[in-house]
């Protein structure tokens, strides 16, 4: 539990210091005074002051924040003060001040994908056939048992995952698939049939098959330069923020159980076993959640980042800014919601551990 725990402040750490350096950069860049940068709430228990700003750590772990000059409407500034404060900014430097937190999360998770990328490459699984199923049109086609598959309908194919995509995003209509059998390159046309499987979320889904299964073991490993790097980072990190934003719209529409919902304690026990399983699977395990802190606090929730922004959007259109009895409303909602989240996920934790989860 111990080693769980210690995991797990790591981990909130990384990414509470990474979303809150995005505020802090860009409130600098744009010449907002910063008061306060904390990683953590609640009472200090280390603080060093330099210049305007005092950096400190606090005891309770779970956030931080960073405290500007002028940021609160009704705040009392000082006459040396006011051309470092927030609420005299443009719309636009506001704006991007509130939005660079979350940003900064995206950043993170490309950060580590790069790095993960650049110093182990990619691990594919090779279009070699480990098994076909009688009565399947590969069967009936001819496809033996270690084949290579070279290529169908003239497109190369370099993994069972580009396979598996030519067929199974494909009409249905019969395809030529070129394999390398004992060094004998061997013509088949096949006939791909239709059949209902599961998705990743568990909806039915139609999808073209031949009856091939991949054979295990067969990996290759693709090494890549930076540039490589740098698109594989990207690529990762908009196919995982997508699945993100998929999953979240799926559990609104009641497709995903909210049982899947965790919070800290899974959060704490899972950074637990990433970190016994290698530093890699930690690192991977950080980028994952940097990109859910990402996308939560870009939700229009009031005292959440996304709700800064909405209020600014407001601004933008109507020509005038929100008021501030709205604005204190609304906050006390978002924290009604925050807080009633957070009950939920801590009791989902509860009933995963008494269910041995």
């Amino acid at each position: 539990m111990s080693y769980s725990i210690f995991a797990f402040v790591i981990v909130l750490g990384i990414l509470v210091f990474f979303h809150e350096l995005g505020h802090f950069l860009v409130a600098r860049f744009f010449g907002v005074g910063v008061e306060t940068f904390s990683l953590g709430f609640g009472p200090k228990i280390y603080k060093r002051k330099v210049g305007l700003t005092e950096y400190c750590i606090s005891l309770i772990p779970l956030g931080g924040y960073v405290k500007m000059v002028g940021e609160e409407p009704k705040e009392t500034i000082a006459p040396k003060d006011i051309e470092l404060s927030f609420s005299q900014k443009t719309l636009f430097q506001k704006s991007m001040i509130v939005a660079a937190g979350p940003l900064f999360n995206f950043f993170l998770a490309f950060l580590i994908f790069y790095i993960i990328a650049q110093f182990s490459g990619l691990y594919i699984l090779k279009p070699v056939v480990g098994g076909v199923g009688e009565n399947t049109p590969a069967h009936a086609a001819g496809i033996l048992a270690d084949d290579i598959i070279q290529s169908v309908q003239g497109k190369p194919v370099k993994s069972w995952d580009e396979l598996v995509d030519i067929i199974g995003n494909g009409t249905g209509m019969p395809l030529e698939i070129i394999v390398l059998r004992k060094e004998a390159v061997v013509s088949v046309m096949v006939t791909p049939e239709l059949k209902i499987v599961k998705n990743l979320f568990g909806e039915d889904q139609n999808k073209y098959m031949i009856g091939i299964s991949a054979k295990s073991g067969e990996i290759e490993h693709i090494p890549l330069n930076p540039f490589q790097a740098i698109a594989e980072g990207v690529k990762q990190t908009w196919e995982i923020s997508s699945l993100t934003i998929i999953s979240v719209v799926k559990i609104f529409q009641g497709t995903v159980s909210t049982d899947t919902l965790g919070g800290p304690i899974m959060i704490a026990q899972m950074a637990g076993q990433q970190a016994k399983a290698g530093i890699v699977n930690l690192a991977f395990f950080i980028a994952m959640l940097s990109i859910n802190l990402g996308i939560i606090n870009l939700f229009p929730v009031p005292v959440l980042d996304g709700g800064h922004l909405f209020f600014f959007g407001i601004e933008a259109i109507t020509g005038k800014a929100t008021s501030d009895k709205v604005r204190e409303k609304a906050n006390q909602v978002g924290i009604a919601l925050l807080v009633a989240l957070m009950v939920f996920v801590f009791y989902n934790d509860i009933i995963r551990i008494f269910n041995g989860g």
